[in-house]
């Protein structure tokens, strides 16, 4: 592969996905976006191959018995998320850098597997009490769905140390700078 790979992983809500967005938006940095993988149904505006892989649980599945996957996870049960190997490849390939938005499990572990050929940013939330206004202001998910990413947000935040760079995700603009600079510094070694 001849592009590098940027991980990017956080708890769910915070701001993980909207920062990678204005870094690509800005489009100062050769980068390209892996999608994802998951089983689980698109919410509003979501398109397939555009925000993820929609895969039925039986797809999903025959791509994890066939090593299809960098990493997955069953990040809730019975809802799993994976990168493709090929996505990454096909990016890599073209000359490309590739950017991850993964779980973080899954972000230790391709950190493992690709070791300096990849970057690993750990956003974390100025508070689990600010995640938790973040994730009410969405208003996607239930109360029980908002306490269960709450309740894993905390375990993951355990992980931070795992990663190469920890970026407080107070300020949306100053996350976004301060991604962005690290991002640069690891395409240009």
């Amino acid at each position: 592969m001849k592009g590098k790979v940027i991980i990017i992983s956080a708890p769910s809500g915070c701001g993980k996905s909207t920062i990678i967005k204005a870094i690509l938006d800005k489009g100062e940095i050769d980068l390209k976006f892996s999608v994802s993988a998951t089983n689980r149904s698109p919410r509003q505006g979501e398109q397939d191959g555009v925000h993820y892989h929609f895969l039925t649980d039986d797809e999903f599945r025959r791509h994890i018995e066939a090593g299809d996957f960098v990493e997955f996870e069953e990040v809730y049960a019975g809802r799993f998320y994976g990168t493709l190997r090929s996505e990454i490849e096909n990016v890599c390939e073209s000359g490309h850098n590739c950017v991850l938005d993964i779980d973080v499990k899954g972000a230790v572990n391709v950190k493992r597997l690709l070791g300096d050929r990849a970057m690993s940013i750990f956003i974390m939330p100025p508070s689990i009490d600010a995640l938790r206004s973040r994730l009410l202001g969405r208003a996607t998910d239930s109360a029980e769905e908002i306490a269960r990413r709450v309740d894993k947000a905390a375990q993951e935040i355990e992980y931070a140390p795992e990663f190469d760079n920890v970026v407080v995700n107070d300020i949306l603009p100053d996350a976004v700078a301060q991604v962005e600079s690290k991002i640069k510094e690891f395409v240009a070694q």
